[in-house]
């Protein structure tokens, strides 16, 4: 039986997190390729509906990562975004997902190594929790 791959979902902002996944990527940096990328302008545009989707579509696990708190290209999105995510890991064991399957980063544009690192991490991480059992037991 072959060992478990999670899927990521990872919802990252244009400006800095996407920056830095296309540094890590012509540095050719190594990284597990779990992650799945969603350019987003801002991470204060990620509606909780988004991250709920996702995992009830099957996704393993859920990145939000953008800029570092006080450089928002947005001025606040980035705060916008961690109130969020304090509320969906409130919301998600009322669905049957583990809080620690969604994970918000601040990675800026230069920081392609912290990318890599944190995706690394993230799926070590997720392997640990193993599948994501919530899809099964939908009824679709």
């Amino acid at each position: 039986m072959a060992e478990f791959e999670p899927i990521i979902i990872a919802f990252v902002c244009n400006w800095c997190t996407y920056t830095a996944a296309d540094l890590a990527g012509t540095s050719r940096l190594v990284y597990p390729p779990n992650i799945r990328l969603i350019r987003m302008m801002c991470t204060g545009m990620v509606d909780p509906k988004y991250v709920i989707k996702a995992f009830l579509e099957g996704a393993d696990g859920v990145l939000i990562s953008g800029c570092h708190p006080g450089d928002c290209h947005y001025i606040n999105g980035n705060f916008k975004a961690r109130r969020r995510v304090k509320l969906l890991k409130e919301i998600l064991p009322k669905f049957g997902i583990h809080e620690d399957r969604l994970k918000l980063t601040w990675i800026g544009a230069s920081e392609g190594t912290d990318f890599a690192e944190t995706v690394k991490e993230l799926v070590d991480d997720i392997k640990a929790l193993g599948p994501n059992d919530v899809r099964q037991k939908m009824v679709i």
